[in-house]
Formats: C-alpha cells, sequence, structure tokens
C-alpha cells in the first residue's frame, strides 16, 4: 500500500503493530500507553512492549499520539439513493475515513425512502464495494417518512436497520408514534425522533425571538421542540418503549431529559457541534451554511447544551451530516436548504469541549464510540482483544484551520468553515486495514 494516498479500499489483510500510542479505553475509563497488536480484521493484543517479527508486521510509531475506538455517527444523510448530487456512499464513506468515522448510521430519508428492506440491501452492498467505512441504515418509522402508515419495522430489523426515524421529520400524529412504540417494544427495538412539531416551524427559518425580528427572518420558537418531547415522553410511559431523541437544541428539552432520565425512564439523546459550538448570532449577514434543523439557538441554550453533554443527560454527540450542493445553499436565506456537513469535524469540535470546558477526554470519546454502540447494539465503539480493530490514532494538540473546500464530501457546506481548531485524525483502520492516513 502507497501511504501517500489518503485512501486504500484494498480488501488484502496487512497485520500492524501501533507502537507507543495512549490508548483510550472509554470502557474502562482508562488512557494508558500501550501496543496494539493487529492480526487480519481484529485486534490480536492490548498491552506494552509487544514484539513481532518486522518481516510480518508492519511497525507504526504511534508516541505522543492517541489511539481510540474509531467514531461511531448515529445520524448521517448519506444523499444515495436519490440525491447522488449531493453525496454519494462513496464521498460520504470518503468523508467518514477522512475524519476518524469507522461506523455511520444513515438517515432514511432517501429517495426512495428507507422503508423497505431492499433498500437496506442495497445501501450496505454499495458500501462493502466502497469498503471504506462500515455503514448501517435506520428505517422509516411511516411509509415514505409521511407520518401516516407505519413501516414493517420487525422485518427491516431482521435485514438489519439499527432504529427507525421519519429522519429530519417529526411523527407528529400522537396515535401513529405510540402505534410504532408499542410495535418497536415487542422486539425491542429503537424508535428516534426529530423533534420539532411542524406547525408550529412551518415557514421558520431561524430560532424565534429578538435576532429572528431584528434579521427580519420568520422565527421558531424553541418550545416547538421540547413540546414534541414531553408528549412522547407520556407515550413511552404508557409503552416502556426504548426511545431517542436526536440533535435536541434548547435549555428546556436538557431539563426535560435530565428528569425522564431521574425517572428512570428508557430516554436517550444527542445533539450535534453546531448547538454546543455556535449560537444564532452565527447567522449574521445572512450566511445560509448556518441554516440548520433545528436552528441555532441562543448563548443560553448553547450554554445548557454544554452543561447537558457534562453532567451525562446528553448521550451522544452524532455530526447530524446533511450535504447540499452549492445551489441549495448559495441563495438568499428564505430559499435556501437546512443543514450543514458534518462528517470531518465531528472529531475537533468533540475535542473542543475537553480543550475548553473541562471535559475528560475519555468521556468524550465515549460520546462518540461507546455510547452510539451501545444504544444502537452494535459491538463497535470499543478496543479491546478480540474485538475488530475499528480504531483512530489522531494527534490531540494538532492546530489546524477547518477549509470545507478541502473536503472529500461533495458538499462543502459547513457552518464551520474558516474556524481554528485544535485535534486531527491521522490515521484511520476499519476492520484491521489503513483506509486512510493524512
Amino acid at each position: 500500500m502507497n501511504l501517500k494516498i489518503p485512501f486504500n479500499n484494498s480488501k488484502l489483510p496487512i497485520n500492524y503493530l501501533l507502537k507507543n500510542g495512549s490508548v483510550i479505553d472509554p470502557d474502562k475509563n482508562t488512557i494508558e500507553k500501550k501496543d496494539v497488536l493487529i492480526e487480519g480484521k481484529i485486534i490480536k493484543a492490548l498491552k506494552k512492549n509487544i514484539s513481532v517479527d518486522e518481516k510480518k508486521f508492519k511497525i507504526i510509531d504511534c508516541n505522543n499520539f492517541f489511539i481510540s475506538p474509531g467514531i461511531v455517527d448515529m445520524r448521517v444523510n448519506i444523499g444515495e439513493p436519490g440525491f447522488e448530487h449531493k453525496e454519494t456512499i462513496k464521498s460520504a464513506c470518503k468523508a467518514a475515513a477522512s475524519g476518524g468515522v469507522t461506523s455511520m448510521v444513515c438517515m432514511p430519508n432517501t429517495y426512495p425512502a428507507i422503508d423497505q428492506p431492499a433498500i437496506i440491501q442495497s445501501i450496505q452492498r454499495k458500501a462493502r464495494e466502497v469498503s471504506l467505512s462500515k455503514v448501517f441504515c435506520t428505517g422509516c418509522i411511516t411509509r415514505g417518512a409521511e407520518g401516516n402508515e407505519i413501516c414493517e419495522l420487525q422485518l427491516m430489523r431482521e435485514f438489519g436497520a439499527l432504529g427507525f426515524t421519519d429522519g429530519n421529520k417529526s411523527v407528529s400524529n400522537a396515535r401513529v408514534m405510540k402505534r410504532a412504540l408499542n410495535y418497536a417494544k415487542s422486539f425491542d427495538g429503537l424508535i428516534i425522533q426529530h423533534a420539532e412539531e411542524p406547525e408550529l416551524s412551518q415557514g421558520g427559518m431561524v430560532n424565534e425571538g429578538e435576532f429572528a425580528t431584528r434579521m427580519g427572518l420568520t422565527g421558531i420558537p424553541n418550545y416547538s421542540e421540547s413540546m414534541i418531547i414531553e408528549r412522547d415522553l407520556w407515550l413511552v410511559r404508557d409503552t416502556k418503549c426504548r426511545y431517542h431523541v436526536s440533535h435536541i437544541s434548547t435549555k428546556e428539552s436538557v431539563e426535560i431529559i435530565r428528569k425522564a432520565k431521574k425517572d428512570g425512564l428508557p430516554i436517550t439523546c444527542d445533539t450535534a457541534p453546531p448547538y454546543f459550538m455556535l449560537n444564532e448570532l452565527s447567522l449574521e449577514n445572512y450566511r445560509t451554511f448556518s441554516k440548520l434543523s433545528p436552528p441555532l439557538r441562543t448563548e443560553e441554550d448553547r450554554n445548557n447544551i454544554i452543561n447537558g453533554i457534562l453532567d451525562g443527560t446528553i448521550d451522544v454527540i452524532a455530526s447530524d451530516h446533511t450535504p447540499h450542493d452549492q445551489d441549495a445553499k448559495r441563495l438568499p436565506f428564505n430559499q435556501a436548504e437546512f443543514g450543514g456537513v458534518g462528517l470531518e469535524t465531528l472529531l475537533p469540535m468533540t475535542l473542543n469541549l475537553v480543550k475548553n470546558y473541562n471535559l475528560s477526554l475519555t468521556k468524550a470519546i465515549s460520546l462518540i464510540t461507546k455510547n452510539p454502540s451501545e444504544i444502537l447494539g452494535l459491538k463497535t465503539g470499543k478496543i479491546s482483544p478480540g474485538l475488530e480493530a475499528d480504531l483512530i490514532v489522531f494527534d490531540l494538540e494538532k492546530p489546524w484551520k477547518i477549509n470545507s473546500e478541502s473536503f472529500h464530501s461533495k458538499s462543502k457546506n459547513s457552518p464551520f468553515d474558516g474556524i481554528l481548531v485544535q485535534g486531527k485524525n491521522l490515521m484511520t483502520f476499519v476492520r484491521g486495514r489503513l483506509v486512510y492516513k493524512s
């Protein structure tokens, strides 16, 4: 393999010894100086001072670097099928490998929507051909994500669906949601909700309040998010189904979920980097790359999202990768699409919490590896002998400037373009193969 080429999709196995790295084990909450021995697809050994035959192993010195489980990104809009001009499975996998994402879970709002097993199989087959990142799917809760008729959830589960969501749409009909929760409970399925009351948010573009008024833009009230969560929690109390809320963004949502967890409800949640890195002021000058769903909120909301991460209320940080081409973003603000790419910035944005908010490095890594893996029922997100070698090597201190033009994603619509960050992925291993090297 030519290591000057960043990506490697060869399926030929190479044995590796990663020497002298600081190994982050989120399962044990430890960081220890160790070697990592990779034989074929498997982590064979994890200890100090491993000796090997240099003819049979490629030795990589990881001194001054960290080795951790690969990132598990549980919210990725791939684009394929139907929106290949925005993103393909191949370009998404390249972006993932570059960012240290070894497993990504794609949202079902494709065209056609992922509401039947055949589409899941098609995506998985294409991902195997690309062979750069593991790709998993969620299935729609309702046919075509239209909010009316419930899909065959259990059948999709049997074909690999890790959970069920209508993507960037809320299931607004309470009766439909209750039926979905009851159905999913029967086979221990996971229901994932994009919490945004559709009637209240219809036509809105930014967070409702003084800023929206000053900008002359239609606002979306922050309680449109907490309203859906509170409604659904009544249904969760009744059905006892596992329930996950995506990309929470408000102070009220954090408080509601914190209380629900104390009450013992089977609820988890995630947020995305824009909601702890940015606030609504990032939209000044009508910057469409920061037009997101849910919208960027107030500084008070941002601080509460950070507090929710620090105290464990928020379980996961996901990229919420939503690619759009130039024609969809470089438009007047009210016409531009919602969403930003995030696969290649998820790691440094999460590490920012370590640098600036005293989040422990092991907990930060847990938020993007172990925690999403456990919620989804995957065997990834951990580092231990006998497991598949899905690993990353990163430099915690590496400073760099985010330049969306250098992204491997087909789309460049990053809300973080031009921001200075610290922490960069250097190598990505998937099933023991070095698929990316910077």
